[in-house]
């Protein structure tokens, strides 16, 4: 395989620059073929959202044979905008921006690039060689809001930042649970950002004191916070666990897992561009597409969903599926 010489001190220079923006720089790829490159709002060692983008890049490497690299930044769409250039300079045909938050700083910077894809995490833009990669979490929320109406008194919802994804999740969960009870209760709260564990923990405590006996989290690296708070709490309080799978932490309260493959997804996306057949419209995953997305049930903890809970929400799941059920109430 032909390699591209570098430099010791380009190299170094490159290395300097992303660190003065702020960011950690991980595995740079050096051949002449095909890459892929992954930003992303936070560690990709934590358990949850920037672990996905992580393990969508990884099935690139792994199913397509590209050669990949990914960089960790804070909230500093400066710094957004820089790590795309950097990427589209060196070569990288697509650069997966995980997370709504990307989107700006793409549509800024792929005029410059028409020949590298810019793809967002939880988006709905399709904006030239911008697409935008959304999947549909109100669905699999939708459920959880059945589930919880039908179980519990009162709900809480803890949200990272305000952001369309978070928003539209939580307006699933709030649609789903009034398709059973149009007065079911619903606390909202936003911690403001995706990293304080803390803020989290500290947000569900305050629900759960005020009645909520169904609290799910959605605050990427935060949501663990989210987690520990239900389980302190006691096994009255219920849950799903979302993106990952977040059992260990709440043995005794989680009545199930969403997780998203989003991985596959997005290798089909990038296979498909490679075969130059780029998406023609931002593309959406949800519940009809099941190796995309998983929603399951346990049957291993104290309290499990009833039989004939389930059987309904399998019902529904298939509305859902076929459009017959629009769960974001648009």
């Amino acid at each position: 395989m032909k390699k591209t010489a570098i430099s010791r001190r380009s190299l170094l220079a490159s290395v300097l620059g992303l660190a003065l923006a702020g960011m950690t720089w991980q595995g740079v790829a050096y051949a002449d073929d095909f890459k892929m490159g992954l930003l992303v709002p936070g560690s990709v060692s934590e358990e949850g959202w920037n672990r996905i983008g992580y393990n969508a890049l990884k099935g690139v490497e792994t199913q397509l044979g590209a050669k990949i690299s990914y960089v960790e930044l804070q909230q500093n769409p400066a710094s957004f905008e820089k790590a795309f250039r950097d990427y589209a300079s060196q070569g990288y045909k697509i650069i997966l921006g995980h997370g709504f938050e990307f989107q700006d700083a793409a549509l800024e910077v792929a005029p410059d690039y028409p020949d590298t894809y810019f793809l967002i995490s939880s988006s709905a833009i399709h904006e030239g060689n911008v697409i935008g990669l959304n999947t549909d979490t109100s669905q699999p929320f939708y459920l959880m809001g059945v589930i919880a109406a039908k179980m519990g008194k009162k709900a809480g919802l803890v949200g990272g930042m305000e952001i369309p994804p978070i928003q539209q999740a939580f307006a699933g969960f709030k649609n789903g649970a009034r398709s059973v009870d149009p007065n079911f209760p619903i606390s909202e709260v936003y911690i403001g950002n995706f990293t304080d564990t803390t803020a989290t923990k500290e947000a569900a405590l305050s629900m759960i004191s005020q009645g909520a006996d169904f609290v799910v989290p959605n605050a990427s690296g935060a949501t663990v916070g989210g987690y520990q708070a239900i389980a302190e709490s006691g096994p009255n309080v219920r849950s799903f666990s979302i993106f990952s799978d977040f059992t260990q932490v709440a043995p005794k309260n989680i009545l199930g897992l969403y997780v998203a493959d989003y991985a596959q997804g997005v290798v089909e996306v990038v296979r498909s561009i490679r075969a130059g057949n780029p998406p023609k419209e931002n593309v959406i995953f949800g519940l009809k597409d099941p190796k995309v997305i998983s929603f399951t049930f346990r049957d291993d903890g104290p309290v499990s969903v009833t039989a004939d809970i389930r059987a309904e929400v399998k019902a529904i799941s298939d509305k859902i599926a076929a459009g017959e059920i629009k769960t974001d109430g648009q």
